[in-house]
């Protein structure tokens, strides 16, 4: 189904990538200076919440604080009444954050993240792409602070989201299109969506109990065939100018699933003023979308 009526609202900031909505229908994300911000769904009203001088990605309500996962400054807590940001953790397991991306947080406060990748940062993001890595890692962190793995060999690991009955743990994986499902305690990997036409970002549960996920951009073919070259042409290629590398398409799309992977709702195409939706989230029957590159959030309903 294509897109409706959708309302692109105007941030201060570059990059709005994750949404989060709190019950007076106020917008929380982050944008690329590193500033949380918070905006009333029409954009009239914008107030920064803090700043944490990196580069803010998933946002989750986290008791009375925001949980934020940042690409540069690692796993935090923003107190969003005074500001004040607390660093949960920058690395886990021996091995320090590289792309700290996105985040669920489970009626405990046990918190499921991922590390995207173990060799490029969020400026790079497009060569992990091109190289296929499969660096990239799911964490759990439990009240206490103790971290485990719960699975790694993930191709850009994206979203996070849990169900409400909290069974499986649900990741994103961006390089492999696909969204993967780690059942709870026992850790058996299967696919939730095992083929997606468009490279997934963020995840997130709605208030409908469906498990949204981002499209954005449909696959590229040309990337497909720069992932086949060997190794030094694929550098070559990494190293051309943005404008000459594989890029995304304007088209974007949401799409929510049960718990068995099965499609429930889907929106797609192209939204004028608004591309690389990289973030969604279901309140109450209404989408709120982010962008990884648009200094806008684009607000829609969900499909009767």
């Amino acid at each position: 189904m294509r897109f409706g009526q959708v309302t692109v609202v105007q941030v201060n900031g570059d990059g709005p990538e994750d949404v989060l909505v709190d019950g007076e229908g106020r917008v929380y994300t982050g944008v690329a200076d590193g500033r949380i911000i918070r905006t009333s769904d029409d954009g009239r009203r914008i107030e920064v919440v803090a700043d944490t001088g990196g580069r803010p990605l998933g946002i989750e309500f986290y008791g009375d604080d925001l949980l934020v996962c940042d690409a540069r400054a690692g796993l935090l807590l923003v107190n969003p009444a005074d500001g004040a940001v607390r660093v949960l953790a920058t690395e886990a397991l021996g091995k320090p954050f590289v792309f700290c991306n996105n985040a669920a947080v489970a009626a405990d406060g046990t918190i499921f993240f991922t590390d995207s990748t173990e060799r490029f940062g969020i400026d790079k993001w497009r060569d992990d792409l091109i190289e296929s890595e499969t660096g990239g890692r799911l964490i759990r962190r439990t009240p206490d602070g103790e971290m485990t793995l719960v699975t790694d060999g993930l191709q850009f690991a994206n979203g996070v989201a849990l169900p409400p009955d909290e069974s499986f743990v649900a990741v994103a994986e961006t390089g492999a299109c696909r969204v993967r499902k780690v059942s709870l305690p026992d850790g058996a990997v299967t696919d939730l969506v095992p083929d997606l036409p468009a490279f997934p970002d963020n995840i997130s549960t709605g208030s409908d109990g469906l498990i949204w996920i981002t499209q954005t951009s449909p696959k590229v073919p040309a990337l497909d065939l720069v992932r086949k070259l060997p190794a030094p042409l694929r550098l070559a290629v990494r190293r051309l100018p943005l404008w000459l590398q594989p890029a995304p398409g304007r088209e974007v799309g949401v799409l929510a699933v049960d718990a068995d992977g099965t499609v429930v709702h889907e929106l797609r195409g192209e939204i004028d003023g608004f591309h690389m939706l990289t973030g969604v989230r279901e309140r109450d029957g209404k989408l709120y979308c982010g962008s990884l590159e648009d200094r806008t959030i684009a607000i829609t309903t969900v499909p009767s």
